[in-house]
């Protein structure tokens, strides 16, 4: 380098790939072509920032070609100028794998569930749906929130949990679950799963609206994955335990499912097994507004679409919860169990009481002593 002499040109080809290849901080790789026209063109070439995304994130070996909306101008090619188009080519898929590398490892991590979408069962709809694992529990309006499947003599039977993310493109890094310990039962049975497995993916793009599906009917052949974690061990106890994933995945269209495995715990009233979760949470950097994707028919590959080359705010605080309205309507909620449960109970107020609907907030566990599984 000090006579101008560039080392490339002393390496063998397949020599100077592997170093480069070792790379694993996208901005390395990034500043190594900002070097010199020489080493952006050898970058670019050779696709690096393509099959630095490749190792971080299989699930990328799915995409078909890729798009700019925004970006630096592009000129106009004479027809039949192949040898220019393709260099355009490699350059656009260069500044999207690299900017994609850059806001994987760099957007700001948080919140990723947009809405509940569907549960394999649900017991009593829609006091016991879905929806109740998205809120955090309010202890101070003593409220009950909770999903649960339907009884099952087999306690084998799994259930599953189905979510939309916030974008098409997530990097999903943790899942927490917690399991829901009925305090207003005998004996305070906590209705944990035995363990749990993670699936993310797409809607097939022949199904045009999962929201209006019955709970009764929603197959995994509505969905393609493109990621089925290893399983994890649940604890049975009544804390937000969270699973971290052994590397962060990419989610390719938005779409989670949680696999409940095994029942665990017996309701007395009918001798049937139950599965119940009171709240779910997902970690992760969501990639909406610099990126999207568009499912290619009927190959059900995609195209990835760079949107912005502008990385996106930081999310706002989340306000606190100061709305009557909602605190009101948990209390609706909490009569309408308490009635359910005098009439379940003949009358009997003391037993209701001795059962813990009074609730024992001593026994509410804090987040502070929430459980890390990996």
């Amino acid at each position: 380098m000090k006579n101008g002499l560039d080392f490339l040109n002393f390496l063998h080809h397949d020599l100077s790939i592997k170093i480069l290849t070792s790379l694993e901080d996208p901005s390395d790789l990034v500043r190594f072509g900002a070097v010199s026209s020489s080493w952006q063109h050898f970058v670019i070439k050779n696709g690096l920032c393509k099959q630095m995304c490749l190792r971080m994130f299989p699930q990328l070996s799915r995409v078909d070609h890729v798009n700019e909306l925004s970006g630096p101008a592009r000129g106009h090619a004479e027809a039949g100028c192949s040898n220019f188009m393709e260099w355009e080519a490699s350059k656009r898929e260069h500044r999207v794998y690299a900017f994609l590398a850059r806001g994987c490892l760099s957007f700001a991590i948080r919140e990723c569930i947009s809405k509940a979408i569907i549960a394999s069962s649900t017991d009593n709809y829609p006091e016991e749906s879905i929806d109740n694992t998205l809120g955090r529990r309010d202890s101070l309006a003593q409220r009950v929130s909770y999903w649960s499947s339907k009884g099952q003599k087999n306690p084998a039977v799994p259930e599953t949990l189905t979510y939309r993310l916030c974008a098409d493109l997530c990097v999903i890094t943790e899942i927490s679950i917690r399991p829901f310990q009925a305090y207003f039962q005998l004996g305070n049975p906590i209705y944990s799963a035995n363990s749990v497995r993670f699936r993310m993916g797409h809607i097939k793009s022949s199904v045009d609206n999962l929201a209006s599906e019955s709970c009764q009917d929603c197959g995994n052949e509505k969905f393609v994955w493109t990621y089925t974690s290893e399983e994890f061990m649940m604890a049975q106890e009544n804390k937000l335990q969270t699973f971290k994933l052994p590397e962060p995945v990419l989610c390719i269209g938005g779409i989670l499912q949680i696999e409940l495995l095994g029942r665990v715990q017996r309701q007395e009233m009918d001798g049937l097994y139950y599965t119940c979760v009171s709240q779910v949470q997902v970690k992760g950097r969501p990639l909406s507004l610099a990126f999207g994707i568009q499912i290619l028919e009927p190959s059900e590959k995609f195209m990835l679409e760079a949107r912005s080359y502008t990385p996106p705010p930081p999310p706002p605080p989340v306000p606190e919860q100061t709305s009557f309205a909602p605190t009101l309507q948990m209390r609706v909620r909490d009569l309408e169990q308490i009635v359910n449960l005098l009439r379940e109970n003949g009358g009997n107020v003391a037993g209701i009481m001795e059962y813990g609907y009074g609730w024992d907030l001593e026994g509410e566990e804090s987040d502070e002593e929430d459980i890390d599984i990996q």
